[in-house]
């Protein structure tokens, strides 16, 4: 894939993580919240349809290319965000800091940053 592709595909990425982790904001706080913490509160089935958009973006991920590493990162991300979800009432507390999305969007820009931007070794 050329550079203008992975960053289009990874600023598509970064707004799905967005409206799942931050796209509302209580009023009167600084703490943000998405689609993810309001699926959350149904119980049995918000943290599992929850893991549809961070499967999405895992694969996304794994089509650009991304080190074994960084797929292995994001797995532990979207785990120990479905996991956490399980506990009611304190995992919904829990989960709205975690923002695995979120985190597992910086991972993929990291690695597209460090594949498009490091200078390339001379021959």
């Amino acid at each position: 894939m050329t550079r203008a592709e992975d960053f289009h595909r990874l600023e598509r990425l970064e707004r799905l993580a967005h409206r799942m982790d931050r796209a509302f904001r209580i009023p009167g706080t600084k703490v943000r919240f998405g689609w993810d913490s309001i699926l959350g509160l149904l119980p049995g089935v918000g943290d599992s349809a929850a893991l549809l958009p961070a499967g999405y973006i895992l694969w996304t991920a794994y089509r650009m290319g991304v080190s074994p590493v960084t797929l292995a990162l994001m797995v532990k991300n979207i785990g120990v965000d479905w996991f956490v979800g399980l506990f009611p009432l304190v995992g919904d507390i829990l989960d709205v800091g975690y923002k695995s999305n979120t985190r597992n969007a910086a991972l993929l820009r990291q690695e597209m940053e460090q594949r498009h931007y490091l200078p390339m070794k001379a021959a």
